[in-house]
Order: structure tokens, then sequence, then C-alpha cells
């Protein structure tokens, strides 16, 4: 049954307040019942079924947060999405359409992502693997600069703070930059365009890091590898891949899936290294270990129940493939079954283990340290 007009609050009956409706839509009204031009505007309302009824179209009418017929959120204390704020609002930081229009462009280059908001969760898996090995976004002044210096991908174009203090690497960025043809864009908003927490005022963007081979770092006659069963940190990723380059490393496996991939927190952590150093994607750590014993590389698991010693490691100056499990977890029972040989850090504190990132900072250094012995004494 229809509600009766006659019932108080009603449209056509006595107001609550003790006066009758305002029907001009003046700010004398009571405000129940308001239609869409209600207060400043002062247009007429329509009439209607009832005080908090729904229209046709099942939306709420008017009132603070309501949606009219279409889904949108009424002029009001946010406005529509997608409109300017209103002038004297406060924008917000980081997002909104007030964003600068270079930040724009970013997001255009960069495949819809580069924006703060836009960052990639923990653990992501990178872009599409047939482009490339990911890192197209470079974050932190070390990381830039190896980009430029290195050569080995194009750079699109660098970005800077106009605010920041004068510095010789960034004078070498630049420098560089113009060398290679690159543009350099000077913006007060970097925070706009950075994905990591620190980017120190500089940020590239460029063509993807190409991929290595796989069969072609095993074939090396001095392959000196490091295989990453599920490592999901980035900033891990990053000092692994860092400590390995210095370490002399020629290469590094990732599996394709339940891995991070290099992302601009892998770049800013790693500060260079993904530009020397080459990487590879392969279907699984498992597999790969296979084809690494059929190549005769040496698989070398580091596991904390290991029955072998690192330091007492005698194939480090072999061809060898350092196989480094997840945080966490460790090895998988694959990888570990695989492995040709199982060596632990011996621990002389408390802790039972060490972070990956460190794990493989010790073995990587171990092994280079045997090599430099052995050429050295010409063994």
């Amino acid at each position: 049954m229809s509600p009766k007009r006659d019932q108080p609050g009603k449209r056509g009956g006595s107001s609550k307040r003790g006066g009758p409706p305002d029907r001009t839509g003046s700010a004398a009204g009571s405000g129940k019942g308001l239609g869409r031009g209600s207060g400043a505007a002062g247009r007429p309302d329509r009439p209607r079924d009832g005080a908090g009824k729904r229209d046709g179209a099942g939306k709420p009418r008017d009132g603070a947060g309501k949606r009219d017929g279409v889904g949108k959120p009424r002029d009001g204390a946010g406005g529509r999405r997608g409109e300017a704020p209103r002038e004297g609002s406060a924008p917000r930081r980081g997002g909104g359409p007030e964003r600068f229009r270079g930040a724009e462009r970013f997001r255009v280059g960069g495949e819809g992502r580069g924006l703060a908001g836009d960052r990639p969760p923990s653990g992501e898996r990178g872009a599409d693997r047939d482009k490339g090995a990911g890192g197209e976004q470079i974050e932190g002044r070390r990381a830039v600069r190896e980009a430029l210096l290195a050569g080995r991908r194009r750079i699109r174009e660098v970005w800077m703070d106009g605010a920041l203090e004068p510095a010789p690497v960034l004078d070498e960025i630049i420098r560089l930059a113009e060398r290679a043809g690159v543009p350099v864009r000077m913006t007060p908003k970097i925070d706009q365009l950075s994905r990591t927490d620190a980017a120190q005022g500089v940020i590239a963007r460029g063509d993807p890091l190409p991929l290595a081979v796989d069969d072609e770092l095993l074939a090396d006659p001095k392959a000196f590898l490091l295989a990453l069963d599920g490592v999901t940190d980035p900033r891990n990723l990053g000092a692994i891949l860092r400590t390995a380059e210095g370490a002399g490393a020629t290469g590094v496996f990732l599996p394709r899936r339940r891995s991070v991939h290099v992302t601009p927190a892998v770049t800013k952590a790693a500060a260079g290294a993904v530009e020397h150093l080459p990487i590879a994607l392969v279907s699984g750590i498992p597999a790969l270990l296979e084809r690494a014993r059929r190549a005769g590389v040496w698989a070398v698991g580091l596991d904390e129940r290991g029955p072998g010693d690192l330091f007492s490691l005698d194939l480090a100056t072999e061809r060898v493939v350092l196989v480094l499990g997840a945080e966490g977890r460790g090895l998988s029972r694959l990888a570990r079954e695989r492995c040709d040989v199982l060596v632990q850090i011996p621990m002389l504190g408390r802790l039972p283990s060490l972070n990956v990132a460190t794990a493989a900072g010790l073995a990587a250094y171990e092994v280079a340290r045997r090599r430099r012995r052995a050429t050295t004494e010409g063994v």
C-alpha cells in the first residue's frame, strides 16, 4: 500500500518541524525530500512518493554521499570522480587527476604503470616474459648511471627532481644522457613517478632487460652461475644480483613462476648490477639442474642441513651453479634432490641460518676466492 500523503513528514502533509514544506528549494526549508536543485541552486523540487524513497532507477535521491540515477557521486564533499577538485580544496598527494602532465606521459609510456599508487605487489612475477626480463623503470642514482653507461638497452627518458643539491653523479648522469641522446626532464613531483621508497630524485625509463639464453650460460667453459629457487623479496633479489655481479658470476637463473623478477625495487637494490649480469628465465629450477648435470656443470645447493661445509668446497674451481632456496622454506624437495652437493654455512652463534641474500654473498665470494687463488697459483 502506498504511503498516505497526509502523514507527518511526507510531502503534501504537515512538517514535523511545525511548518509547511518549502517547495521553492530555499535554504529556509526543512531539507527533507528536496530534489536535485535544492539548497543553493534554488530550483523547484520534483514531486516524490515519500521521503527516503528511491527513484525508478533504484538509486537513492539527494543527500550527503548519495548517488544520482547514473551511479556517479553527486556534487558534494568530493565531487564527481574524474572532475578537478573544487577551488580551495587540498590536492591529494600522489593521486587524482591533478597529477602533472609528465606523470601521465609516464603512465602511457609504461603500459599504464609507473605512478604512485600503481606499484606492483610484493612478489610480482614481472612483465610479459616474451618482452624481456622486466626492469623498464629504473630508480636510484647509481642504477640510472649504470643503465646509461652499459648501453645494453635503450633508455628513453630520464627524470630528475629539480630541487636536488648538486652532486658529481648527477652531472655524470646528465652528461651520459646527452651523449646517448636521452632527454633529461626536471620536475618537482618525482615522487609521483616513483614505485620505491627512495628513488634518490632520479628515475629513468627504458626497454626491458634482454634475456640471456640458459643453454649458452650452461655451455660457458667458465660458468659461475646462481639459480634462485623461489626468491620472492625484491630487495633480496636485488642484493643477490649486486653481490653476484661483484663476485664475477657469469649469470643468474630465475624461475618464471613463484619468483620475483626485475621490478623497480630490484633495480634500486641491485644498484646497476642488472645492466651487466646476464639473467635467464627457466620453467623450473629442478629441470634446470637436470640439464646442468648433462652439460657437466656441478650443482651446489646451500642447505642448513647439508652434510658438507661451504668453506671446504673443492668444486669451486669447476663449472658450478650455486642453488639457493626461498626465504623461510629454503630449497624445494626436487631442487634438493637434484643438487650434486649440499653444503651448509657454519653458524657459530645461536641463530640457525642466514638471510638468503647474505648466504648468497658468502657462497659467491667463496667461489670467487678459490678461483682467484687457483689462477694465482696456476692450478
